[in-house]
């Protein structure tokens, strides 16, 4: 079987400890290139990690004739150009989450991705856990009835990534471990980052409301608190899907490093489902009072950091579905930007799209075509 041939764009933190290390261990691929903007930083991690290319800018990287698919780690703000060059250059894109700063910028790479018959892949490990999966199997089977109520707490210990305060990773290595810590702002730099919480850590909870229902949301309500960052800390937001069913998320970066939470409680007429992912658990529970406790995931089964890579590369092989499609991250972009616009103007934003317009947009775009 061939191999698949990839270069990796943005060379940093979460790429040198998560998607470099899958595409190495992957028998069916080739870690062809590494791109970073420094040129010492692009030969010493291409060297270290045995990639026979080292680039310093995008335009080089897609230049290699051999390059099959590209993995995009940088930052947010050039997630957007890049996957959609890489794309219109032919190549299947993994994109890093938030997967655009814009709806529209998410919803461009979907369209570009499926016009161009490409892998578009969000990485969100979370969709790629046995208990995921499993929970979205009984959902979709009706064993729980229709849904009417899902509450989401996530909290990680990264706030002071997103305050600026310190660049230590505060996930999977000791610090003794790390290849390289993540660049100075690229979480605590809005114009970086675009925003804290919200498009750090909510981006995994809103993708995984669609991977696990299906459904894309229909409007947003949203609180943030700033606590004295330029970021938001905390979130707040109610959700309404497009079925009725009401979804909360609450959200935060300001916990301690031994107390991360991400409970997942949802509530259907016939029976509730309860998953604790961080600590690996899930339950079911009928309305006879009947438990059913899933077998608890190993450690490293909870938080599996480099199945996107594996399923990307799988997926271009025609070996396995696309576990995480780019149809995941626009759904993710959908309740983001709603969020930001709501916690700007103190309304619930809509969502719904008529003609690939926000409906409150569609609304004023019909009324300015009806004056002409």
């Amino acid at each position: 079987m061939k191999k698949v041939r990839i270069g990796i764009i943005g060379a940093g933190w979460w790429a040198t400890t998560a998607h470099i290390p899958a595409v190495k261990a992957h028998p069916n691929a080739e870690l062809l290139a590494v791109q970073s903007r420094v040129q010492a930083k692009a030969e010493r991690t291409a060297r270290d990690f045995g990639a026979k290319y080292a680039c310093t800018n995008l335009k080089e990287i897609l230049a290699l004739k051999e390059l099959d698919a590209v993995i995009v780690a940088s930052t947010p703000n050039v997630h957007f150009v890049q996957a959609k060059a890489a794309l219109e250059r032919g190549l299947h894109v993994l994109v890093e989450k938030p997967m655009t700063f814009t709806v529209e910028e998410a919803r461009e790479l979907v369209e570009t991705a499926a016009r161009n018959n490409l892998q578009l892949l969000v990485s969100c490990p979370w969709h790629f856990t046995a208990h995921g999966l499993q929970a979205r199997r009984l959902i979709h089977s009706g064993v729980l009835g229709d849904i009417k109520l899902i509450s989401v707490l996530m909290t990680n210990p990264i706030d002071k990534l997103l305050r600026g305060t310190n660049t230590s990773p505060t996930h999977g290595t000791d610090k003794a471990d790390v290849y390289v810590e993540p660049r100075k702002g690229s979480y605590s730099d809005p114009a970086t980052a675009g925003g804290g919480q919200i498009f750090c850590q909510v981006s995994h909870a809103a993708a995984y409301l669609a991977f696990l229902t299906g459904l894309r949301a229909a409007e947003v309500y949203a609180r943030f608190d700033y606590d004295g960052s330029q970021n938001d800390i905390y979130n707040a937001l109610t959700v309404t899907l497009e079925n009725g069913t009401l979804a909360n998320i609450a959200s935060t970066g300001a916990t301690p490093l031994c107390e991360r939470t991400y409970e997942v409680r949802i509530f259907g007429r016939k029976a509730i489902l309860q998953l604790e992912l961080w600590r690996g658990e899930m339950a079911l529970i009928d309305f006879a009072d009947k438990r059913t406790r899933f077998e608890p995931l190993a450690e490293n089964e909870i938080y599996p950091s480099q199945a996107p890579a594996i399923n990307f590369i799988d997926a271009i092989l025609g070996r396995a579905p696309n576990g995480s499609p780019g149809e995941l991250g626009l759904a993710s972009m959908e309740i983001i930007e709603a969020a930001c616009e709501s916690a700007q103007t103190n309304r619930c934003e809509k969502v719904r799209l008529i003609n690939g317009l926000r409906a409150d947009k569609a609304d004023k775009y019909a009324a300015l075509k009806q004056k002409a």
